[in-house]
């Protein structure tokens, strides 16, 4: 939801009462790589995270941009959103995390949507948690599998699982920046602090170029507790986050019951119209390129 809603000075504003801002439509790409890595984390569940890592994903697509789902989760949330069976795929991001031998190219699976390939996951991806604490430089070995990919990519959005353990570790390390998807909820708050701490961290010992590109909200509605809520995520925010937010609508689940973006299933619904703002502002901001 991004329209103006107020007015102070003569200038529309937003939700939060900044000028009202919308973005142009994003030149085509005259080449393409080496890719953004964008970690999309939250801790908490529910956020809205793996709904926006497709979406956003749906959406760069459709502007000419090359975009590589990695489904860290061992749900397999991602990649059976994305059309693929997650209980069929021969290898998955755990097989090339822990084989060095194998091209990540021969595991990435190409969806039905122009421009969007995945890194799938399933459920074999919960045994690597405790394997990666045997491994020499193991915060970093996504980064390695990640690093020989890049160049076929404009972007490559991670979808991390809602812990804070080392799969997360290693998705943080291998960005150049989080999204954080926030629920316009009170609950949905309270872990962000804790993930703060854990982007610091990355920050400070192994990453220390990784930022915070944006908070995006979700699951928005007209009601003062989602008012409230998105007041206080401003105050702990500020400018990061971001003008669009995305109102909560049964479209959502049943764009992904058919394993397609909102902006495939249902284009002219006003969350894919959310979303490719969102898409926009990411590109104005040269978040992503």
């Amino acid at each position: 939801m991004n329209i103006p809603v107020g007015n102070v000075g003569g200038m529309p504003t937003d939700l939060l009462g900044r000028v009202y801002e919308t973005f142009p439509e994003p030149e085509p790409l005259t080449q393409h790589g080496p890719a953004r890595v964008i970690a999309m984390c939250n801790q908490k569940g529910g956020v809205g995270k793996t709904t926006s890592a497709i979406n956003i994903a749906g959406t760069l697509s459709q502007y000419g941009r090359r975009v590589l789902v990695v489904d860290f989760d061992p749900q397999g949330a991602a990649t059976v959103g994305l059309g693929i069976n997650a209980n069929t795929v021969e290898s998955t991001v755990y097989t090339v995390l822990f084989d060095p031998t194998i091209d990540p190219r021969t595991v990435i699976c190409h969806t039905d949507f122009e421009n969007i390939d995945v890194l799938p996951a399933n459920i074999d991806l919960s045994a690597a948690e405790i394997q990666l604490v045997t491994e020499v430089g193991r915060e970093q070995i996504l980064a390695g599998v990640l690093r020989r990919v890049r160049d076929d990519y404009d972007v490559i959005i991670i979808d991390c699982q809602p812990s804070l353990g080392l799969l997360t570790v290693n998705a943080l390390t291998a960005a150049d920046g989080v999204i954080i998807p926030v629920a316009a909820e009170f609950f949905a708050l309270r872990g962000v602090a804790l993930l703060m701490q854990s982007i610091e961290k990355v920050q400070s010992r192994i990453n220390p170029d990784l930022r915070v590109y944006g908070v995006l909200v979700t699951m928005y509605t007209r009601t003062l507790h989602s008012q409230e809520v998105l007041q206080r995520i401003h105050e702990a925010f500020q400018n990061k986050v971001l003008h669009t937010v995305i109102s909560r609508s049964i479209k959502l689940p049943d764009s992904t019951v058919a394993a397609a973006p909102i902006t495939v299933y249902a284009p002219t619904h006003k969350t894919a119209k959310e979303y490719r703002e969102v898409a926009r502002e990411l590109i104005y901001r040269e978040i992503v390129p």
